[in-house]
C-alpha cells in the first residue's frame, strides 16, 4: 500500500502549486515573454522553411525543431484568443492582459508532463519518500522563479528528463534513450548528458547475444526521433541555418550576468589580478571591455591578465571533468547509479560550459532531488544545493515589487524541506533499521555548510544596504558580481563533493 499509493498527494500538491502560479500571473516577466510570443508569431505566420531564417525581430528562433513545433501547436490556440498575438509585425511587444494570461497558462498546462515524470520516477518509493520528492520538485523555488515569473518553459522539459531517468532506472534502456532523444530535440542544452547516456546504454543495453540487434534498435530509434524533428527542415536545406542558430559561439564565454560556475571565479580572478598589478606593482594592464559585466553579449576578449578561453578549451574541460563518471559507467553500468551520474554530468557542463546561463543550475537540482530522498547524506547536499541555486537566481527578479516574493519562496521552501527531511530521516526511524544510529545518520547540515549559507545573508545585506550607501549609483555591477562569485564557491563545493562520491564508489 505504501509503495502503490501517493497519487492523491501528487494531485493535491500540484493543485496547490497551480494556485500559487495563478497568483503570480501579474508578476514581472522578462524579455523571454516576448521571445516566446514572437516564436508563436513566427511559427504561425511563416512557412516552415523560414522559421529559422526570420529576422523580423531580434528574438530569433534558436531552439531545436520539436520546440518550434510546440510553439506552432500553441499558436493555434493563441490565434483563437487574440489574433494579434501571432501577428509577426503588429504583435511585437504586445502585452495585453489576455496575452499574459494565455502565455502563463500554457506554462502551467505544460507542467502536466512534469507531474507525469514525477509520478513515474517515484514508483517504488514509500509514501513518505514520494511526498518529499513531490514537494522538492513541484515547489522548487528556482523552477517557479524561472518559469512562472521570469517566464520560460522548463517544467515539461524536466518532466521528459524524469521519464527518461525512470525508464532507465527500471531497466527499459530503449525507452529511456528515446525519451532523451526527444528531450534534446526540444532543448539542445540537455545534450550535455549525451556522453553518459551513450556510454551507459552501450555497456548496459547493447550487450550479450543480442548486442548487435539492440544497438541497431537503439540507433534506429534515436535516428528516427531526430529525423522526425529535423527531417522537414533538411528537405528545405535548412540544417546549416538551424545549427548556426543553435550554437552561436560568438556570444562569448559568459552571459551578461555570470552563471555561478568556474568561469565566474576565473573572471573575478582576472579582475583582481589586474587591480593588484596596477595598484600594487604599477604594471600597466589594459582594462577589459565591459562585456563581462556591462550587460553586453557578443564576441569579445574580456581578459586583462589571464589567458583567453576558447570554445575548444571549454569543451575539453567539460569532457575531461566528465571522465571519472564515464569510466564508472563503462566499468560498472548500474541503473541505481544512473541518476547520480546524470546529475554529475550536468554539473560538469554547468561548471565549464560555454555561455552557460544561471538558470542551468536547475539541471542539477531537479534530478538530484530524486537521489536526495534515498540517503540522508544526499538530503543534506540537496538542501545546500537548492538554496545556493535559488539564491543565484535572485538577480533575475530585480524589481522591488518582486523582492518579497523571491525571499518568501526561498524561505518557505527551505523550511518545508528541512522539516520534511528531518521527519524522513528522524533518529527513531533510522534506529529501527540500524542500532548504530548517530548524528551522521540524521538530517543535520554540517558546520561548514551552515557557515557558508549564513554568508548568503551577508551578501544580500551588502547588495541591499551597504553598497548603495558606500557607492551610490556607481559600480552597479559589483553586487551582481559578488552574488555570482559567492554562489560559484558553493557550486564548486557541490561539484567537488559529487566528484568525490563518484570516485570513491
Amino acid at each position: 500500500m505504501g509503495v502503490e499509493g501517493g497519487f492523491e498527494d501528487l494531485l493535491w500538491l500540484a493543485s496547490i502549486a497551480t494556485c500559487v502560479k495563478l497568483l503570480l500571473v501579474p508578476a514581472y516577466h522578462s524579455t523571454d515573454f516576448e521571445v516566446h510570443r514572437h516564436w508563436l508569431a513566427i511559427t504561425h505566420s511563416l512557412p516552415l522553411q523560414h522559421w529559422y531564417s526570420d529576422e523580423s525581430s531580434e528574438w530569433t528562433l534558436d531552439y531545436p525543431p520539436f520546440f518550434a513545433f510546440f510553439e506552432r501547436f500553441l499558436a493555434v490556440f493563441a490565434s483563437w484568443v487574440d489574433p494579434r498575438i501571432v501577428d509577426l509585425i503588429e504583435g511585437q511587444n504586445y502585452k495585453a492582459g489576455n496575452v499574459v494570461l494565455f502565455q502563463r497558462a500554457t506554462v502551467m498546462v505544460a507542467d502536466i508532463i512534469l507531474y507525469w515524470g514525477l509520478w513515474e520516477i517515484s514508483r517504488g518509493l514509500t509514501i513518505a519518500r514520494r511526498r518529499v520528492l513531490f514537494s522538492a520538485v513541484i515547489f522548487a523555488p528556482g523552477l517557479i522563479i524561472v518559469d512562472h515569473i521570469h517566464f520560460q518553459y522548463n517544467g515539461f522539459l524536466f518532466g521528459i528528463l524524469l521519464l527518461s531517468l525512470a525508464a532507465i532506472r527500471d531497466g527499459n534502456d530503449l525507452l529511456g534513450g528515446i525519451y532523451f532523444a526527444i528531450l534534446v530535440c526540444f532543448k539542445h542544452l540537455f545534450a550535455v548528458a549525451g556522453p553518459i547516456y551513450f556510454v551507459y546504454i552501450l555497456r548496459h543495453y547493447c550487450r550479450g547475444s543480442h548486442a548487435i540487434a539492440r544497438f541497431c534498435a537503439m540507433a534506429g530509434s534515436v535516428v528516427g526521433v531526430v529525423s522526425l524533428a529535423f527531417g522537414p527542415f533538411a528537405y528545405h536545406g535548412q540544417i546549416p541555418q538551424i545549427l548556426k542558430r543553435l550554437f552561436p559561439f560568438g556570444r562569448g564565454l559568459c552571459h551578461a550576468y555570470w552563471a555561478p560556475n568556474a568561469w565566474a571565479l576565473y573572471n573575478a580572478g582576472d579582475k583582481l589580478a589586474a587591480v593588484v598589478l596596477r595598484r600594487v606593482f604599477g604594471v600597466l594592464v589594459e582594462k577589459p571591455q565591459a562585456g563581462l559585466t556591462g550587460g553586453l553579449v557578443g564576441d569579445f576578449t574580456p581578459y586583462s591578465v589571464f589567458s583567453q578561453i576558447t570554445p575548444l578549451m571549454s569543451a575539453t574541460l567539460v569532457l575531461g571533468s566528465m571522465m571519472p563518471c564515464l569510466l564508472q559507467a563503462w566499468r560498472r553500468p548500474s541503473p541505481k547509479s544512473f541518476i547520480r551520474w546524470v546529475t554529475y554530468i550536468f554539473t560538469c557542463g554547468f561548471m565549464f560550459g560555454w555561455h552557460v546561463h544561471e538558470k542551468a543550475s536547475l539541471h542539477m537540482v531537479i534530478p538530484f532531488s530524486v537521489v536526495a530522498v534515498e540517503r540522508v547524506e544526499d538530503a543534506r547536499t540537496f538542501m545546500f544545493l537548492s538554496i545556493v541555486s535559488t539564491y543565484s537566481l535572485f538577480p533575475l527578479l530585480f524589481e522591488a515589487k518582486e523582492y518579497p516574493i523571491k525571499v518568501i519562496l526561498l524561505l518557505l521552501y527551505a523550511s518545508v524541506m528541512w522539516i520534511s527531511f528531518s521527519e524522513l530521516f528522524n533518529p527513531e526511524e533510522v534506529a529501527k533499521k540500524d542500532e548504530t544510529t548517530s548524528e551522521d545518520k540524521t538530517f543535520v547540515i554540517g558546520l561548514l555548510e551552515r557557515f557558508y549559507l549564513g554568508g548568503l545573508v551577508v551578501v544580500e545585506i551588502y547588495g541591499l544596504c551597504v553598497h548603495p550607501f558606500w557607492f551610490g549609483s556607481s559600480l552597479p555591477f559589483l553586487p551582481l558580481m559578488l552574488t555570482s562569485v559567492y554562489c560559484a564557491v558553493g557550486m564548486v563545493y557541490f561539484w567537488l563533493g559529487q566528484l568525490r562520491v563518484i570516485v570513491s564508489a
